[in-house]
């Protein structure tokens, strides 16, 4: 008797649990609607693109062919972008436009036509900049110690210092030779750039653009326009690459002191035995020295000679030069009548003839015609001094000066 009692008991307590678990699964379907849940697949490896008052994303889209449409969340889900796809594309992407500056997250979630959606895929810490980072940027820097230089074929170079940013490029704003406005670029991985048709005399502006971030969506700018240093086309020629190159009947020594490349040394006021170029007086004026300048200056424009502190200093010289001296040495004496004639024949080009009217003393500086000739090896022929002395010739410095541009 106690057997079938324990099994209806058994039985009794089985079949309640069953009841209970038919009940739960009718619960299930009455919370899902009656139906079954379907998911569609995520979004996932999603890229930001931080742009200027907007933000790219791009992800990889699911490979699940029910897929019809993705729809990003953000502002805590008070706004969206439904972005429509189709099961051929590979990635997905879109530009959310009109955001403020700020870092932002957002949920992608995807949909297929029957409204059944993916889990949700978090991209979160999405900068947008704006003014506020555009207010931080600066142009670049130029090279402060030589913000420019010119090349030997004479054009303008301008030299920049290596960017501490992102920086992509640097628009220079000139005037060209024609009076137009131009613009080039400077890029971010270059120190330097060349401009061959620049205007002398005419400003110089340049602004930077920056990316925040690499992958970035936009590029910005520097707020403003800074004015690069005044260029001056006209320098001293470095007397450091000066040096004596004599020719056959050129002026001797007075002594080993006075040699021809004291000429050079710096002075600028008369100076007095023996930091001065002395001639011997071996022969009668016109005589001539010959000196190399190093390199070829196609456009000189001053001469300034500075005469010794007493005496026997030139008062009406020549100046020749040529830009090879290759064959150029003459083989009659420079005060031979035919001196000149030689000299054009075998290429000399006489820039000027330096006449004063003082004691030939003081610094007296003088400027060549427009249209002188390129010249890298110069010959002073000196033709009078100023006290009449017809033998030595005695100066302290020559200094010229060039164009550096075309």
């Amino acid at each position: 008797m106690k057997k079938i009692l324990f099994v209806l008991f058994c039985c009794t307590v089985l079949a309640t649990w069953y009841g209970c678990q038919k009940d739960h699964a009718k619960d299930y379907k009455k919370f899902l609607g009656d139906h079954e849940v379907v998911y569609t697949g995520a979004a996932q490896g999603a890229i930001v693109q931080s742009g200027n008052l907007r933000l790219g994303l791009k992800w990889k889209a699911s490979s699940d062919p029910s897929i019809v449409k993705y729809v990003v969340y953000y502002n805590n889900n008070a706004d969206s972008v439904v972005v429509n796809t189709d099961s051929k594309t590979d990635s997905v992407s879109t530009v959310i436009n009109n955001l403020a500056e700020y870092t932002y997250s957002f949920t992608i979630y995807s949909f297929d036509a029957k409204g059944n959606k993916s889990i949700p895929y978090e991209v979160n810490n999405a900068k947008v900049y704006g003014p506020i980072y555009t207010a931080t940027l600066l142009n670049r820097g130029y090279d402060a110690t030589t913000p420019y230089t010119f090349t030997d074929d004479g054009y303008l170079k301008l030299n920049f210092i290596t960017p501490d940013t992102i920086n992509v490029g640097t628009t220079i704003s000139y005037t060209d030779k024609n009076g137009e406005s131009v613009q080039k670029v400077l890029s971010g991985d270059s120190t330097s750039i060349t401009i061959k048709d620049y205007r002398i005399g005419t400003p110089i502006t340049y602004n930077s653009s920056y990316i925040p971030v690499r992958n970035a969506l936009d590029v910005f700018k520097a707020q403003k326009n800074d004015v690069f240093p005044t260029i001056n086309s006209i320098i001293q020629c470095d007397k450091s690459l000066f040096k004596e190159s004599p020719l056959p009947n050129d002026m001797g020594l007075y002594s080993g002191d006075t040699k021809v490349s004291n000429l050079w040394n710096g002075s600028t006021t008369p100076q007095a035995y023996p930091n001065i170029f002395h001639s011997d007086d071996h022969d009668y004026l016109p005589r001539t020295i010959t000196f190399d300048m190093g390199r070829v200056y196609k456009h000189l424009t001053s001469i300034e000679e500075i005469g010794r502190n007493c005496c026997n200093n030139p008062d009406d010289f020549e100046v020749w030069g040529i830009t090879d001296i290759t064959n150029a040495a003459t083989t009659k004496a420079s005060n031979d009548p035919g001196w000149t004639a030689e000299a054009i024949s075998k290429g000399w080009k006489l820039l000027k003839e330096v006449k004063r009217n003082d004691d030939g003393a003081a610094p007296f500086k003088v400027d060549f015609d427009a249209n002188v000739a390129p010249a890298r090896y110069i010959r002073i022929r000196v033709l009078h001094n100023a006290n009449g002395d017809n033998r030595n010739v005695n100066m302290s410095q020559i200094t010229f000066w060039a164009s550096m541009l075309n």
